[in-house]
């Protein structure tokens, strides 16, 4: 993986304009930088290799795709052992509404985002997530998204 501080300031210039759309061409963003195609399309396949860019994806609606309702689910665990953790790994893999999972400090043990169509969606949902033997869950659904975004702030690092 390439270390942050050796991003260029055209690294990062085709990183800003590929997280705004991964759709541009080579020669757009060539010509936006300000360098040749060849050099550029060098850089973005660096920058691949190095694990810098790691995927190229659409961003959906969750509206549009009838799965309108965000919740965050805060799980504390009083096993913490390699089985478990493998097995709420898979539990939690073989959820396709859970998008993201974190193992995080404090007075929680992890912290996962979900998608779901509505309340019994999130029941059904439930359901699956305790298979892992959870020894407490909360959630708390989104009422108002006052900001999202998937772009990492270049520009200080």
């Amino acid at each position: 993986m390439a270390q942050p501080s050796r991003l260029t300031r055209q690294d990062k210039q085709i990183l800003e304009l590929l997280q705004r759309d991964a759709t541009l061409s080579v020669g757009d963003i060539a010509e936006r930088v300000g360098i040749s195609k060849s050099a550029c399309w060098r850089r973005i396949q660096k920058l691949e290799q190095d694990g810098v860019i790691r995927d190229r994806v659409a961003l959906l609606s969750q509206e549009e795709v009838n799965l309108p309702l965000t919740v965050y689910i805060s799980i504390r665990t009083n096993k913490h052992n390699d089985q478990w953790v493998k097995r709420f790994r898979k539990v939690v893999d073989d959820i396709p509404q859970v998008l993201e999972v974190y193992r995080v400090s404090g007075d929680l043990d992890y912290l996962v985002k979900a998608v779901v169509t509505d309340m019994p969606g999130y029941d059904q949902l439930y359901k699956s997530l305790i298979q892992a033997d959870l020894f407490d869950v909360s959630s708390s659904f989104v009422m108002e998204t006052m900001k999202h975004t998937t772009r990492l702030p270049l520009s200080n690092t």
